[in-house]
């Protein structure tokens, strides 16, 4: 497995990888899956600033990770919001390890102060998963999104890139 900066022909191959995703589970709030070429914009969005990758396994893509602002007002300038998908027939290879050791790493070079999760529960798998990044559970928002005739809660977790304290 490589892992390597997104490019924007990465896109369809996205696409494919997030859609069983949203249609069939409630691990991202979007109800739409996007097309192809709307992650193009979201690619060359995010990329302006932040770092995008995807992990190939014998050439083809079966995951990707980024990082976003975590909130639009100028006081996050210093802190992100991560994520990671892989391709649910190659989960568990250590693709989103590998994934986001690179992105953490390059968050650190770039300056970034804090870093954050938010996973829709119940997602033990994900839960012990950034904890071993060392991510925190630091709360909880309770019936936060509606999606497939139910509410769902979110757990926030995270993690000290540069502490301070």
């Amino acid at each position: 497995m490589t892992v390597r900066e997104v490019r924007l022909e990465d896109a369809a191959a996205i696409s494919e990888i997030y859609r069983p995703y949203v249609l069939d589970t409630d691990i991202t709030y979007e109800t739409v899956p996007p097309t192809p070429e709307q992650f193009a914009e979201r690619i060359k969005k995010t990329t302006e600033r932040y770092p995008y990758v995807v992990c190939e396994d014998e050439g083809e893509v079966i995951g990707y990770a980024y990082a976003s602002r975590a909130g639009e007002r100028a006081a996050y300038e210093y802190s992100v919001s991560m994520s990671v998908y892989v391709r649910q027939d190659k989960r568990r290879l250590g693709a989103a390890r590998a994934m986001y050791a690179v992105l953490l790493d390059e968050l650190v070079k770039r300056g970034y102060h804090t870093a954050v999760a938010l996973l829709s529960l119940p997602n033990d798998a994900s839960e012990a998963f950034h904890e071993s990044f060392g991510f925190e559970k630091v709360g909880v928002f309770r019936e936060m999104g509606w999606k497939h005739g139910a509410f769902h809660d979110q757990l926030l977790m995270q993690k000290m890139l540069r502490p301070t304290k």
